[in-house]
């Protein structure tokens, strides 16, 4: 097994003027739990169809499992399990019917297909639900079970694109312990994708943050968060604005100023020991504080911080229909 589970060098996908993924480099090793992190359009779907094989890059190179995604693509796909977006079970069939044919499409005999299925099954715990028709499943079940269609050949790397989209809150973290678990017991590389920003977090060992095709950053969850120096505080405030934030810009605890409407959003060493000291600098120079609000960096902060925008829904849509649109139109 290769020390790194996948390797790009320089990784670029275009669709004419458009770059779906911009000389993009990146490591895995074996074994690890890693988070791609951008909102929808971003390019992450695009890297993960181009590993898997389904798409050719324009140029640059990448291995996974060892082999190159160009030169052995057989040797690739027997190395991987999908996880796409879009549902692919067949709803007529069983639970075990459907892992069962994807153990034949895999050159599986009878008695492997038959072991292997009920190990998948017992880690997602479908077991009992086994022989019902996944037509009758919610929603959570029916990623689950293709959770553990990806795992039955028993790949070296599994690729979840967002797992957990479209689920309610409670079966989502379900579906994170399910992940952490296969992680654990079977020691297998994940790549999720994501842009939900409380999953890469909880998730992860190292997060790397992609948008417009580029990867912006990569770290650990704490190490993205620490870059940002400090705890977050918002106050607002009625009074001379200037002169506040000059006052401010004098404390030396005071690593960041951003000022909207008479409110102030500051990056502070030791928030919990700095708010009282906000307030006694109000009441010094006869501001008045009318909110104050203390807390942790997120990860949704540090992608605000890196590319100047937040994640959010509208403005990913946009591009990645701009995208599709670019892609119909030099046929795929």
């Amino acid at each position: 097994m290769a020390v790194n589970a996948i390797e790009t060098e320089g990784l670029r996908k275009s669709y004419g003027d458009l770059a779906a993924l911009s000389a993009l480099t990146l490591e895995v090793p074996t074994g690890e739990l890693f988070g791609l992190l951008g909102p929808n359009g971003a390019g992450k779907s695009t890297l993960i169809h181009v590993l898997s094989t389904l798409l050719r890059p324009t140029s640059g190179g990448a291995t996974v499992a060892g082999h190159d995604v160009l030169e052995a693509r057989d040797a690739v796909r027997a190395s991987i399990g999908v996880v796409f977006q879009e549902p692919a079970l067949d709803e007529e069939l069983t639970a075990r019917e459907n892992l069962d044919f994807h153990g034949v499409m895999y050159g599986m005999s009878r008695e492997r297909r038959r072991e292997r299925v009920a190990a998948a099954l017992d880690l997602v715990e479908l077991t009992a639900r086994a022989d019902d028709l996944v037509k009758t499943y919610s929603g959570g079940m029916k990623r689950r079970l293709e959770i553990a269609r990806g795992l039955v050949h028993r790949p070296e790397v599994l690729f979840l694109d967002e797992p957990t989209l479209g689920l309610d809150a409670q079966t989502r973290r379900h579906i994170w312990e399910y992940v952490e678990r296969l992680n654990e017991e079977t020691s297998v590389t994940v790549v999720l994708t994501t842009h939900y920003m409380e999953e890469a977090d909880a998730l992860c060992e190292r997060v790397g943050i992609v948008d417009d095709g580029r990867l912006v950053e990569l770290d650990t969850p704490e190490g993205l968060k620490d870059r940002l120096g400090g705890d977050l505080v918002t106050v607002s405030v009625e009074g001379d604005l200037a002169a506040f934030r000059d006052r401010l810009a004098d404390r030396v605890w005071v690593s960041s100023v951003e000022e909207s409407d008479g409110e102030f959003r500051l990056t502070v060493d030791d928030g919990s020991a700095r708010v009282p000291d906000l307030f006694y600098d109000a009441v010094d120079a006869d501001f008045d504080i009318t909110s104050v609000e203390m807390r942790e960096p997120s990860l949704e902060d540090v992608f605000l911080d890196l590319t100047g925008h937040a994640i959010r829904e509208e403005e990913a849509e946009s591009r990645a229909a701009r995208m599709l649109r670019a892609r119909r139109g030099r046929g795929g």
